[in-house]
């Protein structure tokens, strides 16, 4: 954190400058980046880092990039989704996307690991190469997907 002379009037409170990242704090005290507070998934009571989940998806061999979103559900409030591309080779088949629940639930616990996970070799890009989550979200729910013209070609 730094002293909140380096903040904007608005972004310090008691001294400290609130930067929009979450962290939590180990046993021994370290603190472990999370995500930003406003890139978080609320399921079932539990706060989930977009970031967290994604990095531990991207541990699997056959991934090559990943986004999750929350999907909307009425007992949880959200599920976590995630959306995978798969390495070039490697086979977009129903297994792929099982295969990679191991890495899911051992790195991430239940609470955490994607309940739903789709393969799509083919993840709206923008010509910079970020992959659009909001379009991912917007796809998923049927809803707008508003302004296209950032996108790499791949609308």
């Amino acid at each position: 954190m730094l002293p909140s002379h380096h903040a904007s009037r608005r972004d310090a409170t008691d001294g400290w400058c609130l930067t929009g990242d979450l962290v939590r704090r180990d046993a021994d005290g370290w603190h472990w980046f999370v995500g930003r507070a406003d890139d978080v998934i609320e399921s079932a009571g539990h706060l989930i880092g977009r970031f967290e989940v994604e990095n531990a998806l991207m541990e699997h061999p056959a991934v090559a990039e990943t986004r999750v979103i929350g999907r909307p559900d009425p007992v949880a409030g959200n599920i976590v989704k995630a959306f995978v591309s798969l390495d070039p080779g490697v086979e977009p088949t129903k297994d792929a996307g099982a295969g990679t629940a191991g890495v899911r639930r051992r790195r991430l616990g239940p609470a955490v690991a994607p309940r739903d996970v789709a393969i799509d070799q083919n993840l709206p890009k923008t010509r910079s190469g970020k992959v659009m989550r909001r379009l991912l979200r917007a796809r998923e729910l049927g809803l707008s997907t508003g302004n296209l013209s950032t996108l790499g070609g791949f609308a």
